[in-house]
């Protein structure tokens, strides 16, 4: 099988590129800028200050000679506000809980006395600190139609802030009595 003159041009030309292409994938080098235009401090954005997402001093399966954080436990967020809200919400029962994430989820609770309205709470933990705004509620409220289907109702505003005020007076009274052991 012979190749004509024509092809073997095409076939060079394509060799010669798929060469070029190769020879440009040498190893390139990177200098990553250790400021952003218009930033004062140079350390913060240096390769040294990266950290790892399993904390400073990495992963401890069996315990480590670094102290515990606040609150004395290994979950993510406020261990006062943790026990406060799951003990404010006892009465509920619990769909979900993160205690990693600072999410607790509640299943539709009805109270004995008025069985025509349901209530569900998502409660959600914003911080590591036990402060005022380190929490939030999510309160879902529906009533039962007279066709027996549960529908949407509006909830008070309030309802929410007095969830919150009362994990926070509740996180407050167990700092308080774990000061004083």
């Amino acid at each position: 099988m012979a190749l004509t003159l024509k092809s073997d041009r095409g076939l060079l030309a394509a060799c010669l590129v798929t060469t070029a292409l190769l020879a440009g994938c040498g190893e390139t080098t990177y200098e990553y800028p250790t400021m952003r235009p218009g930033d004062t401090n140079p350390s913060i954005y240096g390769k040294e200050e990266n950290g790892s997402i399993l904390g400073p001093a990495g992963l401890s399966l069996f315990g480590g000679e670094e102290e515990a954080p606040a609150g004395g436990t290994g979950i993510g967020v406020n261990a006062y506000l943790w026990r406060a809200s799951l003990d404010t919400l006892s009465f509920m029962p619990i769909a979900s809980a993160d205690p990693f994430g600072g999410v607790i989820i509640t299943d539709w609770y009805s109270a004995p006395e008025n069985p025509a309205e349901r209530f569900k709470v998502n409660l959600f933990i914003l911080d590591r600190a036990l402060r005022a705004d380190g929490i939030r509620a999510a309160i879902f409220r529906q009533q039962r139609t007279t066709t027996g289907q549960w529908q949407d109702a509006a909830v008070e505003p309030a309802i929410g802030s007095e969830l919150e005020n009362t994990v926070l007076t509740r996180a407050r009274q167990l700092r308080v009595s774990s000061a004083q052991r």
